[in-house]
């Protein structure tokens, strides 16, 4: 395993869109080592996701992770997931304030409308259909990681007047929004 350079805003390979992975690439050597690799930098950084797009690999696979993460202490845990060529479908028209930060934008966060409940089709990593339907800042953090294989970063959604370096939303927004979120968690779960 290895540790990936993240691109950061700016490099258009951000920008672009990714290609799907057929089940014969997936299964092979080079792509699960890959896989690892997203991992191992993903948790490296302290990230709650990674995108391929983000380690400079136009290919339509994400890994996702919250377990004890010190950049998001208040997001309930998720399991390792891999999702390839994912397909996100909004259940209903809730919508929830996520603040936001990412990997590819140092220093930054800001509030992105997100939908509460996602239906969620893809692959893991072994090639079998994962069909669930996630919720809450779950569901956001799977469609902050999609919205990257689209070409797409959490500053192309969010309210501008919402941006915050990680300092002064710890200063005067945290608290508030951490209340909204444990409030989400409490009703929909996660």
């Amino acid at each position: 395993m290895a540790i990936r350079k993240i691109a950061q805003i700016g490099h258009p390979v951000l920008r672009q869109i990714a290609r799907d992975v057929s089940r014969e690439e997936l299964v092979t050597p080079q792509i699960q080592g890959f896989i690892d690799d997203l991992v191992e930098t993903m948790r490296d950084a302290d990230g709650a996701g990674l995108a391929a797009i983000q380690v400079y690999a136009p290919i339509r696979i994400c890994a996702i992770e919250v377990r004890n993460n010190p950049r998001y202490p208040y997001k309930p845990p998720i399991p390792l997931t891999i999702l390839v060529n994912p397909v996100l479908t909004p259940v209903d028209d809730e919508l929830f304030d996520n603040y936001e930060g990412c990997l590819s934008v140092p220093n930054l966060r800001g509030r992105v409308k997100r939908s509460v409940h996602v239906r969620c089709q893809a692959w893991d990593r072994h090639g079998k259909p994962i069909d669930e339907v996630v919720h809450g800042l779950k569901a956001g953090t799977y469609q902050h990681e999609v919205d990257h294989l689209h070409g797409k970063i959490f500053v192309d959604l969010a309210d501008p007047s919402t941006f915050a370096t990680w300092t002064e939303f710890d200063r005067h927004h945290r608290a508030a929004f951490v209340e909204q979120a444990q409030a989400l968690v409490a009703r929909v779960g996660s």
